[in-house]
């Protein structure tokens, strides 16, 4: 249930989730999660963690530049983020690449649904055409979600990363808002 730019829903778990723009406060939380899924090696290609004042600056930017960051507060505690920045270049406008986690105590519980149609609703509300990210081929939970909501394969490129000892691919994934291809 939305109330301003803050929407409430309930987790599988009973739980009240927050989704709302991050804020300044925020920047502890996130850094600290973060650093749990980097050396996790897994999911985010980011290997130098953000310090809390470099996460500030970020949060200033991106919203500055009408660009969307999200917090999933659970507990008084940002424990996932979705963010869509729109492109820079007048020929990109229409774009925005997404990307997002949400820390490994807090999954399964229903929150990337509700994260990923919360930005969907955005990317809508912001007229754009396009939202598009990337995902390795090994996560493939994350891939069946993106195909769920809409998203369609567009690219891949083959032994683009080495995770845990093995080759994955990279797929290049998009939705198209008002579009023949959804």
């Amino acid at each position: 249930m939305p109330d301003g730019d803050n929407f409430f829903f309930t987790a599988k778990n009973g739980e009240e989730i927050i989704l709302r723009p991050v804020e300044e406060k925020d920047a502890a939380d996130i850094t600290k999660h973060v650093e749990t899924i980097v050396k996790a090696g897994r999911y985010l290609q980011k290997e130098e963690l953000h310090s809390v004042s470099e996460e500030i600056e970020f949060i200033h930017e991106v919203k500055r530049k009408g660009n969307l960051y999200t917090a999933v507060e659970r507990n008084k505690k940002v424990v996932g983020i979705a963010r869509v920045l729109k492109g820079e270049l007048q020929m990109k406008k229409h774009t925005g690449v997404f990307r997002t986690w949400i820390h490994p105590e807090a999954q399964g519980l229903g929150i990337g649904k509700e994260l990923l149609a919360h930005t969907l609703r955005w990317g809508e509300t912001n007229n754009l055409h396009k939202i598009w990210l990337t995902v390795f081929s090994g996560n493939e939970k994350a891939v069946r979600v993106y195909e769920k909501a809409g998203f369609i394969i567009e690219g891949k490129q083959r032994d683009q990363v080495i995770i845990e000892g093995k080759f994955e691919d990279e797929y290049f994934m998009a939705y198209f808002f008002n579009s023949i291809q959804k």
